[in-house]
């Protein structure tokens, strides 16, 4: 995920409580003599209404300097394999159906507040989420299972006005189970591991870091972050993975951002030697250089790995697109990226760790909706996308993925793989915000194994995929 998701997460405006309005008729009398009088007579003044204490949209009273916002997601989806990537067929021992369907219901409710004083501003968050994976589903999305537990729960303060020679809110920290996000999610982004025991395996309700600790500095167009962040991962697959990290990044103007990372990752040695100890450089800049074509944009992002002699790794994308100011927004989009394989004949390793990646629109960076939600990781991965977007209306967005999947390394993938050619995959996707609350997003994809797949597993037919997927979010 996008995001961030890639879907994966929405905050949206609340409503305003209605209350009756009470009128109170005042019938006077007029009297019939003395006419003249009577309309010389000034009119007495009406007593001032005394102020109602102050209340807020929830019906609690108000306190000067606090705001707070209550937050209810709820979701449910349904998904289906046709010749899933679950069974491998054999022309000669026919396998029977190989279809896999399965639902995902998520509820994820809490509060956020934040009180405003002359020190600057003290805020905090608390949510809690449970998530159901039901209806028969393969062994990939954890088989049937639910789960309840908190996702976020930090506090943090930002200086508001208090450093006016800096701007507003130049210091923030937080702390506490708090999520995280770097660049677009080429490397950080998504700090809780779903599916297995938890369920949830698409619908990923949760994104928080079991621990975060985040300090970050704004002056002008620099922006310094220091953090420390602790992966939320799944009981049954712990590795204690953990990073420090270090983030520099420069705003020219609105159009173009360059960022510079340093990372230090940290796992237990008997579960992640590669990891433990990994020293990660990152640099990137996402761009519209030309103020006359608005809808040019360009990215590219690159990271090197390097962990003594046990692992050495690089890791780059390039990208660049062009949205047509006409009716529908017809954008179109090509991206590239190289995720180093493991050389088998060298005794240190090449593979690329992925760490936590994550997105905030279809294809970042879970690439594909058949090959990277479930069967790749970015490792050992060459990857062509091609991508086409419309947006018909404010409220419908739609379009088309091309991917072309290649190995890096094929001896690595499996014995006796020769061919570097994985897979070709095509996705249709549609969001449709029927309003400011509700979402609905459909996706039917098709891949085609190439014939490192089918040196490696013996897959020679095509894949077929559909999910419809709804939320709420207030």
């Amino acid at each position: 995920m996008p995001a961030t998701w890639r879907i994966r997460g929405l905050v949206l405006p609340g409503y305003r409580l209605r209350g009756a309005t009470v009128l109170a008729l005042v019938t006077a009398s007029v009297a019939l003599s003395d006419v003249d009088a009577a309309a010389g007579e000034e009119p007495t003044p009406e007593k001032p209404t005394e102020p109602q204490p102050g209340t807020s949209p929830w019906g609690l009273p108000t306190v000067p300097g606090l705001g707070y916002q209550f937050h209810l997601d709820a979701s449910w989806g349904t998904f289906g394999f046709l010749n899933s990537l679950y069974t491998n067929p054999k022309p000669d021992e026919p396998s029977g159906n190989l279809g896999d369907h399965w639902f995902e219901g998520a509820l994820k409710a809490g509060l956020s507040a934040s009180y405003s004083g002359w020190a600057g501003q003290i805020y905090g968050k608390i949510t809690a989420a449970g998530e159901r994976t039901y209806g028969a589903p393969p062994s990939v999305v954890g088989e049937s299972a639910s789960s309840f537990q908190l996702d976020d729960l930090y506090l943090g303060w930002r200086s508001g006005k208090l450093l006016d020679g800096l701007g507003e809110n130049a210091v923030d920290f937080e702390v506490g189970r708090a999520p995280f996000h770097l660049g677009h999610g080429f490397l950080i982004w998504d700090g809780t591991a779903e599916g297995g025991s938890r369920g949830g395996y698409w619908t990923n309700v949760r994104n928080a870091f079991a621990f975060a600790s985040i300090g970050r500095l704004k002056a002008g167009a620099h922006t310094f972050e220091a953090f420390y962040l602790v992966r939320d991962e799944l009981p049954e697959a712990k590795t204690g993975s953990r990073v420090l990290g270090f983030n520099y990044e420069l705003a020219l103007g609105k159009a173009t951002t360059l960022g510079a990372t340093y990372l230090r990752a940290f796992a237990h040695p008997d579960q992640k030697p590669t990891r433990d100890g990994l020293n990660v450089y990152d640099l990137r800049a996402f761009t519209a250089p030309i103020s006359s074509l608005p809808g040019l944009s360009f990215e590219a992002e690159y990271a090197r790995e390097h962990n003594g002699s046990i692992l050495d790794s690089t890791a780059w994308t390039i990208q660049g697109s062009y949205e047509v100011g006409v009716a529908w927004k017809p954008r179109l989009s090509y991206r590239f990226a190289f995720f180093r394989g493991d050389d088998p004949a060298t005794e240190r390793s090449e593979a690329f760790d992925p760490l936590f990646p994550g997105g905030y629109d279809w294809g970042t960076w879970w690439q594909g909706e058949i090959a990277g939600e479930y069967a790749v990781s970015n490792s050992n991965l060459i990857s062509h996308q091609v991508r086409l977007h419309l947006a018909p209306s404010e409220g419908i967005g739609t379009g088309l993925i091309f991917y072309r999947f290649l190995l890096d390394q094929p001896a690595s993938l499996a014995p006796g793989v020769t061919s570097n050619s994985l897979a070709s995959e095509l996705d249709w996707y549609a969001d449709w915000n029927l309003n400011a609350n509700f979402k609905f997003s459909f996706v039917v994809a098709w891949a085609t194994p190439g014939e490192a797949a089918a040196q490696a597993y013996g897959r020679t037919q095509d894949f077929w995929y559909a999910m419809i997927f709804a939320a709420y979010n207030y």
